[in-house]
């Protein structure tokens, strides 16, 4: 049987069809999936994520142990302020990812890290039997929910559904960065492409926030319109971008790995560097120039350089049309024609740097 948030029953009293998401019973849609993927871009709307997962890393050897597991470095959370946040692929020893992941630096020693539904159980093995090496604690919070408020109106919003305290914490906030006030976190991250936050509580307040943020003003949002949104924001998912098969250069998160000091060994650092010098695959955007349907698993030709596959693929509510991301051989360029086998039949597009939207507004050439 399906794992319920504490946010369940909510779902179901404002009529969202509900499916099996992970092990979680999670609401799609409420209604329209584009009208709430619009409402997100032009207004604010709220995404029950309580079925992530939120582990916190503590103990003496808490930065050694980060620094060892994670591609990217979590040093550079060093010299800034206390809560920002790093994203980073944690890889495995052939290079490929886990899972993708937000670490944030909670104060001078200890770290908190945010992980997908899905991956969950492979994540919290693995982060246990790696701290072994280590004198450190991985503590689940189970004891967490998860809300987050995205648009151009969230922040706004948001203050005035919190109280006073956490309101005037939250208004200074950088982008990337987090803070604690008493047991909630409230953490200026997203996965929409807009401006936001993502705030941890205990699960006996989600429902009381949830309300508190309705209220306002802020629509209830599925994971349908979260899909379309992240996909519009050129932003990866896991499954799909990238997994343990696939290297985070083949998912062009190549921003993520740390590759400075050479001294810093981590987890799939030799394998990945071999890749590095040879790489086969990319990942870029995709534009159907015709009417037509784009998902995963696509074929994609390039001509005069060869064929590959869309990752994802959907409409653009923000665009009027389709787009996708695929993983393309490496010598495909910005501004190539190109084409998608759907149903059997070749459909014209062009290759584009994504993200296709930002702050709702067209991005690429």
């Amino acid at each position: 049987m399906a794992q319920k948030t504490p946010l369940y029953e909510e779902h179901v009293t404002l009529g969202g069809k509900m499916t099996d998401f992970a092990g979680w019973e999670m609401p799609l849609y409420y209604g329209s999936q584009i009208e709430e993927h619009n409402h997100v871009r032009q207004d604010a709307g709220m995404f029950d994520v309580s079925h992530m997962t939120v582990l916190d890393i503590e103990g003496e050897d808490a930065k050694k142990f980060l620094r060892y597991l994670f591609a990217n470095d979590i040093e550079k959370l060093t010299p800034r302020a206390m809560g920002a946040a790093l994203y980073s692929c944690m890889l495995n020893e052939k290079g490929g990812v886990i899972d993708d992941l937000i670490v944030y630096r909670k104060n001078e020693r200890d770290y908190r890290v945010v992980v997908n539904a899905a991956t969950h159980d492979k994540d919290v093995a693995w982060f246990q039997k790696q701290a072994q090496k280590f004198n450190v604690k991985v503590i689940e919070r189970r004891d967490l929910a998860m809300i987050a408020i995205q648009g151009p109106k969230a922040r706004e919003l948001t203050h005035l559904a919190l109280s006073a305290d956490k309101s005037a914490k939250a208004k200074e906030l950088k982008v990337f960065h987090g803070v604690e006030v008493g047991s909630w976190w409230i953490g200026r991250t997203g996965y929409t492409g807009e401006d936001g936050y993502e705030i941890m509580l205990p699960e006996k307040e989600a429902v009381d926030f949830w309300k508190a943020l309705l209220k306002v003003g802020v629509k209830p949002c599925g994971l349908v319109c979260r899909d379309s949104l992240r996909l519009e924001a050129g932003m990866s998912l896991y499954g799909s971008e990238m997994d343990e098969e696939v290297s985070p250069l083949e998912a062009n998160l190549n921003w993520t790995i740390a590759w400075e000091p050479k001294e810093r060994d981590f987890i799939g650092r030799a394998p990945l560097e071999a890749k590095a010098k040879n790489l086969q695959n990319i990942l870029v955007g995709i534009v159907l120039d015709e009417r037509g349907v784009l998902r995963s698993h696509q074929k994609v030709i390039v001509p005069n350089v060869g064929e590959g596959m869309t990752t994802s693929g959907g409409f653009s509510p923000t665009l009027g049309h389709a787009v996708a991301l695929a993983r393309v051989p490496a010598g495909t360029k910005q501004g190539m024609p190109c084409q998608v086998i759907v149903r059997d039949k070749p459909l014209n597009g062009h290759v584009v740097k994504y993200p296709f939207v930002r702050n709702g507004k067209k991005t690429y050439e």
